[in-house]
């Protein structure tokens, strides 16, 4: 078996090498991959959460482990961790295993930028961000890569982490202030969510026509971030329709699920994505295995690449 550790992928990935795993993998959920469905469990501590996400293509096979634990930070740890683990198909060992907890912030914020690119009207330059943690800021620059974003609204529970969040974003090239969810959400061109809220962090009539709305953070069953208000008229698109109708935003969705899209169907030109400038599109993202596997693979030739044989 062969190994790359958190600080080697770290080290490897990139903004561009996420945004080509995501669109990648996206398309290919709608082609000829198997997702299979995800295991939701809890250490000893019911807080302690992880999930195994596997899926298959015609070429490889595999699985990631992420894990939330939610004290870590005070002892100086991230709350996210991640392992993949890559399959030799020809005898069902596994070949690669790759500790990725930085590379699942990029691949997390790659999938909500291949969303903005394909949804987002091609103007939008205010962006509100619920959420201050780490997600938070790798949303905000893989948003910030691809749409010409002047300001971003910071909304946080906390006002010391807010503070010191619009301070990153400051210094990664960012004008950012804190402010009101409702004040956020009436000038903001795109709303994204990063949090592990179990409830709307805000009302579906504070979102204005044309808004592009992204919800990152409901990946498990009882999450919430969205009004299901805005259901009703928005159009609506996820990573993969029966995994976010059980544990993404959507769960939340009681309408005719044959209105959700897939945003693979838009990519591959099978579906339309946004229809109008005044449309309100929201992108449910519940986290699919498919797209740590195909950075992976993007991980592992950067990493033979500078290997010497």
């Amino acid at each position: 078996m062969k190994f790359i550790s958190e600080e080697q992928s770290a080290a490897l990935v990139t903004h561009e090498m996420a945004f080509d795993a995501a669109r990648e993998a996206l398309c290919a959920v709608v082609e000829n991959a198997v997702l299979f469905p995800a295991v939701l469990a809890h250490g000893s501590s019911p807080a302690n959460r992880f999930s195994i996400k596997s899926a298959s293509t015609g070429t490889f096979a595999g699985l990631k482990v992420g894990s939330f634990w939610p004290g870590n930070p005070d002892i100086g740890l991230p709350r996210h961790n991640s392992v993949i683990l890559l399959f030799d198909q020809a005898i069902g060992r596994v070949e690669w295993a790759i500790e990725a907890g930085k590379v699942n912030a990029y691949r997390t914020a790659a999938a909500d930028a291949v969303a903005v690119d394909t949804l987002a009207r091609k103007d939008a330059s205010t962006l509100a961000i619920f959420g201050a943690g780490n997600q938070a800021l790798f949303e905000c620059i893989a948003i910030a890569r691809i749409r010409p974003i002047t300001k971003v609204l910071v909304v946080a529970r906390d006002q010391a982490k807010g503070d010191a969040f619009v301070a990153e974003l400051r210094n990664a090239g960012l004008n950012a202030v804190q402010a009101a969810a409702q004040e956020a959400c009436e000038q903001a061109d795109i709303v994204v969510t990063a949090t592990p809220a179990r409830e709307p962090l805000f009302s579906a009539d504070w979102i204005r026509p044309g808004t592009h709305v992204a919800s990152m953070g409901s990946d498990a069953v009882g999450k919430q971030e969205l009004p299901p208000a805005l259901f009703a008229s928005a159009a609506l698109f996820c990573d993969h329709p029966a995994q976010a109708v059980v544990m993404g935003d959507l769960q939340h969705f009681t309408g005719d699920r044959a209105r959700i899209v897939a945003l693979g169907d838009v990519l591959l030109g099978r579906a339309e994505g946004r229809t109008s400038p005044d449309q309100i599109t929201v992108f449910d993202s519940s986290g699919i295995a498919l797209q740590d596997l195909t950075i992976a693979r993007k991980l592992i030739a950067a990493f033979e690449g500078t290997t010497q044989p």
